[in-house]
């Protein structure tokens, strides 16, 4: 009799945590991103491409993993602000320095992820540019 109520109580909890793994899916909202350009993201140079972007956890501040398959790249980044999207539009957005595109924002169905672009990494990228542009010029006299 005992067996009888320890396996109903295991069925429960398999079934249990299958409904909370489904859940956890339908709320993950990956979204697909397709690059044309290598680009900056949690102080790492990926290739252009498409990306999957997707939550890994149900808190909003876990974390987005981007990832591509096709490169076999991918980049794990925090955002220090989220707040809810105004439209149902997924989109990315770039600070741009130099020739360099820094990831900036991560926009899902539900929520706009404000990513930290590091202002020393821009002013470096700006300096590069900038140094390039003047070698550059020196050799065309």
């Amino acid at each position: 009799m005992k067996k009888m109520n320890y396996a109903r109580i295991l069925v429960a909890i398999i079934g249990l945590l299958g409904m909370g793994v489904a859940a956890h899916a339908e709320v993950r909202g990956e979204i697909k991103v397709t690059l044309p350009f290598d680009f900056v993201a949690g102080g790492k140079t990926l290739p252009a491409g498409t990306y999957t972007v997707s939550s890994l956890s149900l808190n909003k501040y876990g974390g987005l993993l981007l990832f591509n398959y096709d490169a076999r790249a991918s980049v794990f980044v925090r955002a220090t602000e989220v707040h809810n999207a105004a439209s149902d539009k997924p989109e990315v957005s770039f600070e741009r320095a130099g020739e360099q595109h820094f990831l900036s924002t991560i926009q899902t169905v539900d929520d706009v992820y404000n990513i930290p672009v590091p202002s020393s990494a821009l002013m470096a990228a700006e300096r590069a540019a900038t140094k390039g542009m003047l070698q550059g010029s020196s050799g065309s006299n």
